[in-house]
C-alpha cells in the first residue's frame, strides 16, 4: 500500500475514564503511529471524528434540529484535527489540515487535487468538518476523501483489534472475523461503519482494514500485511 486513509474516532483521542476532551499522551501515541508509516513512504490522509466533544453536550442537542447538531460535530471534529496536527509538527512531520466548511484562519479550504499534490510532496493531509454537509457521518466523509483521493485502503483504527460478532468487552464468547466481505457486514449489521460508507467502498473497490490504535506500532504492522486486524473486501 502506498497511499491509505487513516479513520480515527474523536474517542481515539479522549481520556479513557471520562471519554471526553483530549488525552495528551494518547494524541503523542497517534502522532508516533502516523510518523513511523509517514517516514516510512506511505502517503496518509487521515479523518477524524468528534465523539470525544460532542458526546460531551448531546444531552442539550437532543431537541436540536438535526442539522444544527450535525454542524455542532463537524466543529468538533476541527478541534481534534488542529490538535493531531500540533503533535505531528512536533515531530517534524509536515502536515495539513483541510476543512470542508470554509474558517481559513485554522485550516485550507477542503480541495481535492490540492489535498493530491500534498500528498505526493509526503504531506499528511488531516480532513476535518466531515463532507461539510449534515446528514453524513465522518465514516461516509472517509469513504469519500479515500475515494476522491484514490486511497489503496481504508483503515478504520478503533479501540479493539478487529471486527467481531458481539462487543467483546461484553461478551466473552464474541468471534473475532480475519475477513468479511462488504455485503456481510450489512447483511449481518456488524457495527463497523455505517451502511452508506461501506456501499461507497464497494462501489470504489476499496478494501476496509479494521484494526486497534491502541497497541504500539499496529498500525505499521497492518500496512505490512502483519499483526491483528480484519480485511473487508469483496
Amino acid at each position: 500500500m502506498s497511499r491509505v486513509l487513516l479513520k480515527l474516532s474523536g474517542e481515539s483521542f479522549a481520556d479513557h475514564e471520562t471519554n471526553f476532551g483530549i488525552e495528551s499522551s494518547t494524541l503523542t501515541r497517534i502522532a508516533d503511529e502516523i510518523a513511523r508509516a509517514s517516514n516510512e513512504g506511505i502517503e496518509i490522509g487521515v479523518v477524524v471524528g468528534g465523539g470525544n466533544f460532542f458526546r460531551g453536550v448531546s444531552e442539550s442537542a437532543k431537541n436540536m434540529a438535526q442539522a444544527n447538531a450535525d454542524y455542532m460535530g463537524m466543529l468538533a471534529t476541527v478541534i481534534n484535527a488542529i490538535a493531531l496536527k500540533d503533535a505531528l509538527d512536533k515531530k517534524g512531520i509536515n502536515t495539513r489540515v483541510q476543512s470542508a466548511i470554509t474558517m481559513t484562519s485554522v485550516a485550507e479550504p477542503y480541495i481535492r487535487l490540492r489535498a493530491i499534490r500534498h500528498l505526493e510532496k509526503g504531506r499528511v493531509v488531516i480532513f476535518a468538518a466531515g463532507t461539510g454537509n449534515p446528514y453524513f457521518t465522518t465514516d461516509t466523509a472517509a469513504a469519500l476523501r479515500a475515494s476522491e483521493m484514490n486511497c489503496d485502503a481504508i483503515i478504520k483504527a478503533t479501540l479493539v483489534d478487529g471486527v467481531y460478532s458481539a462487543d467483546p468487552k461484553k461478551d466473552n464468547k464474541a468471534v473475532k472475523y480475519d475477513i468479511l466481505s462488504y455485503l456481510d457486514v450489512l447483511s449481518k449489521d456488524l457495527k463497523v461503519m455505517d451502511a452508506s460508507a461501506i456501499s461507497l467502498a464497494r462501489e470504489n473497490k476499496i478494501p476496509i482494514i479494521v484494526c486497534s490504535i491502541i497497541k504500539d506500532d499496529n498500525l505499521n504492522k497492518v500496512l505490512k500485511g502483519q499483526g491483528t486486524f480484519t480485511l473487508i473486501t469483496d
